[in-house]
């Protein structure tokens, strides 16, 4: 009955199609049966790893998160976090598409401090133009600075993620007209990556018209990861349906649900 109310416009990166627009991380959880259980209770599709601080096969003799997340259920996203030159973050890009046997699609971080992780964006852009040339799928994470996400774009970007706080703040979105500005003048994704804290957060961004939204901390610093990871599905859905719905103008003064206008009596 409810078929008319599905998605017209499926969220696709970099050729591929999804039907969730969540993406969530693999970090801060407190062992791999928490981790998992946690993504499968937010129907993430897309699953982001931290190369340089989680096994997914460099070290044969410690557990691989790719044992209990498997390429064949989960479209993995090898991540540079951690990274805080162009360099390391190439190198470490290499790295990933030779343990997922020529998958090419990553997510690119290049942070200028360990204090405020907030990126380096010089260096993003020297890293994203050498990796789109070598031929990789290329998800930047990059600062809510409109011109930087077109400049990212323009180089061959499958995907731009604006930060909507720093990361691991659950700040929330602290500027909605910066990240409007960027949805408007986009040709590709915008995901918001970074700053969610909670379910609220998240479909905000989506009424703001973002593709979707990435997030790791606020599932798993939760004090019920497995349920806060289910809300933030719910949420996800809820701001897409409301952003496609398109929402009332606000209004100085109310107006009455039921007005006088055409009533039997007055």
């Amino acid at each position: 009955m409810l078929e008319h109310l599905k998605d017209p416009k499926p969220l696709i990166i970099g050729g591929r199609e999804f039907s969730s627009r969540l993406m969530v991380g693999t970090g801060k959880y407190k062992d791999f049966d928490e981790t998992a259980m946690a993504i499968r209770a937010s129907a993430a599709q897309i699953i982001t790893i931290a190369l340089r601080r989680t096994n997914m096969g460099q070290d044969p003799h410690q557990p691989n998160i790719l044992d209990i997340l498997p390429p064949s259920e989960f479209t993995i996203l090898p991540n540079t976090a951690g990274c805080y030159n162009a360099e390391d973050a190439y190198r470490t890009c290499q790295l990933s598409r030779e343990l997922l046997d020529g998958a090419n699609l990553v997510k690119l971080e290049v942070l200028g401090n360990e204090k405020t992780l907030y990126p380096h964006v010089v260096g993003t852009l020297q890293a994203a133009q050498r990796l789109v040339d070598d031929g990789f799928d290329v998800m930047v994470y990059t600062s809510d600075d409109p011109i930087v996400a077109q400049e990212l774009e323009s180089m061959g970007c499958v995907a731009v993620m604006p930060l909507a706080a720093p990361i691991g703040s659950g700040l929330g979105i602290q500027d909605p007209y910066k990240l409007l500005e960027i949805i408007e003048n986009a040709n590709v994704p915008i995901i918001v990556d970074a700053g969610v804290g909670t379910a609220s957060d998240a479909a905000i961004a989506m009424e703001l018209g973002c593709d979707g939204v990435l997030m790791n901390t606020a599932i798993a610093a939760a004090k019920e990861p497995i349920r806060m990871a289910y809300a933030m599905q719910l949420a996800i859905e809820a701001g897409r349906q409301a952003y496609l719905s398109g929402r009332m103008a606000k209004k100085r003064y109310a107006s009455a649900s039921s007005p006088l206008d055409g009533t039997f009596f007055k």
